[in-house]
């Protein structure tokens, strides 16, 4: 039978004797309070934090009898054996609050309903991330918004950057689909020098080797070179260049002053309207990309793809006439170039002279007037469409210079005799040999005289009056060589000039910085006259 609520027992009061085994919660406080009362703290013990693995602190609060009057009391979890514990370092035992009494209705609703905001906020964000997303590489439609002054910073250091960097390979499209052209080589900034290989199916008459300055382009043209382009020979063939005419903005010129354009010695006053359009990564560097007006100023601004160390590694944009055009930046591709010898030849590095050096230039005038004559060769690309060739006879004892000129691709002779200040010349025909006949024909002699005039007639004089006095001014040495299998030095001489002498003092080059910043060059062979019966040059009028 049961017992009725009258019959059950009454419970006595707390005497502080250790509940029974069934009732941990009251162990536990028993437990703790003995053992403060063994650490001498007493009242004045302060819990440790909770949430730190530490066992909560009591309340004031009575503890909750094991039974409610009228109901069962409910079988625990661990009921008749005692809970796990943790230990800490220390060695005080932890409970894992698996013991600890259920979460009420109320606080079950609160969790519920943040649980319930959490999911909408989410699906909020996640709608509005794909609303606004842009795959990589394309324009984020409404995100571009002005630079910011550390960004135009870098677009005005963009161009003094590249000339600090010297030179970094380049890949160039112009135009698009069956008209494009490609080209693939190097930008040197600091000489400045641009050397590509044209190909692609738009490049037509270009297909071949390019190299030019801020001032002259010349070209090696291949018309059976393969379709791709290729990275040019470091070391560029040698004969065969050719200069270009200037095309206006159009063409190899137009990429020429593209490219070269991209250094500058000082720092570009920041782009006031530039945007910023998006992130993106290049070889795997990290940029920016940027649309702003670089100088000299182009209409439309270019897109920039520009790094954190305002290094430039992409440019799309347009030509002068409107072509589309992309320029890739391989900035670790940075080889020395060699500029062929109408643009100067090799690098060297100028320095002062030395004592011996010096006395070379000095005993000069006297060496030459002692060697008397030489044999000389002259290439000058000085047209567009062919070289300029002469062969002849320099006599330093007149002085005075006999030689045949020849202009390429029109095939026009003359016959030319240069003294100090005076030249004259006459026709020669076509099929004629191309070395000078001897004796000088009566008719060249009876021609008229005029100043020096082209190119040509200034080297010839130049070189005539080296035998009257020694170089003057700033002359430095600019780098040793090698000419028919003689060491040389190479000197810069006030006014353009070149000078290539052997350790023995003879000269055997001298060369000539033309207007358009090309170089022609006359070669020297020493105590032989051109022809076989040597020349009159020496003839007086």
């Amino acid at each position: 039978m049961g017992t009725s609520p009258e019959r059950r027992p009454r419970r006595e009061p707390d005497t502080g004797t250790p509940p029974p085994a069934d009732e941990p919660g009251r162990q536990r406080g028993a437990s703790r309070a003995h053992r403060l009362s063994a650490r001498g703290d007493g009242d004045q013990a302060v819990p440790r934090e909770p949430g730190r693995g530490h066992r909560r602190g009591r309340t004031s609060t009575p503890t909750r009898p094991a039974t409610v009057a009228g109901r069962r009391r409910r079988a625990g979890l661990f009921d008749g054996r005692r809970p796990p514990l943790t230990t800490r370092p220390d060695g005080d035992p932890e409970l894992d609050g698996a013991d600890d009494p259920p979460d009420g209705p109320d606080r079950r609703r609160i969790a519920l309903a943040a649980l319930v905001a959490a999911a909408a906020i989410s699906a909020v964000t996640l709608v509005a991330a794909l609303l606004t997303w842009a795959p990589d590489g394309a324009d984020e439609t409404g995100t571009a918004r002005p630079l910011t002054a550390a960004e135009a910073d870098r677009v005005a250091a963009l161009r003094v950057t590249n000339l600090r960097d010297v030179r970094a390979g380049v890949r160039v499209t112009v135009g698009a689909d069956g008209a494009r052209t490609e080209l693939v080589g190097w930008v040197d900034w600091a000489r400045p020098l641009v050397y590509l290989d044209v190909g692609g199916p738009g490049a037509g008459a270009d297909r071949g080797l390019v190299q030019a300055t801020a001032s002259a382009l010349l070209v090696r043209p291949d018309p059976g070179a393969l379709p791709t382009p290729a990275r040019p020979p470091l070391v560029p063939p040698a004969g065969w260049w050719r200069m270009r005419e200037a095309t206006g903005g159009h063409g190899l010129d137009a990429v020429r002053d593209l490219l070269i354009g991209l250094g500058a010695d000082r720092v570009d006053t920041p782009a006031a309207d530039g945007r910023w359009l998006r992130h993106d990564r290049v070889g795997g560097v990290p940029v920016d990309v940027l649309q702003a007006t670089l100088a000299p100023a182009g209409d439309p601004p270019p897109t920039l793809w520009v790094d954190a160390d305002a290094r430039l590694h992409r440019l799309t944009g347009r030509l002068a006439d409107g072509t589309p055009v992309t320029v890739d930046l391989i900035r670790a591709d940075r080889p020395t170039l060699h500029p062929v010898d109408a643009l100067g030849g090799r690098p060297g590095q100028p320095r002062a002279l030395t004592d011996d050096e010096a006395a070379r230039l000095a005993a000069l005038p006297a060496r030459l007037r002692a060697l008397g004559v030489a044999a000389v060769t002259v290439t000058a690309p000085l047209a567009p469409s062919a070289d300029l060739r002469a062969t002849g006879t320099l006599d330093w004892t007149s002085p005075s210079a006999y030689l045949t000129v020849i202009e390429e691709g029109s095939g026009r002779r003359t016959l030319r005799w240069a003294r100090p200040g005076r030249v004259a010349e006459i026709p020669r025909s076509p099929d004629g040999p191309a070395t000078p006949p001897a004796p000088v024909p009566a008719a060249l002699l009876a021609a008229p005289a005029r100043p020096p005039g082209d190119d040509l007639d200034r080297l010839l004089d130049a070189a005539l009056r080296a035998s009257a006095r020694p170089p003057a001014g700033d002359t430095v040495r600019v780098r040793e060589d090698r000419l028919d299998d003689r060491t040389v030095d190479v000197f810069e001489l006030p006014g353009g000039r070149r000078l290539w002498l052997d350790r023995g003092g003879l000269p055997r080059r001298m060369e000539l910085r033309t207007g358009s910043g090309v170089w022609i060059r006359l070669d020297l062979t020493p105590g032989r006259a051109a022809g076989s019966g040597g020349s009159s040059a020496s003839t007086s009028r």
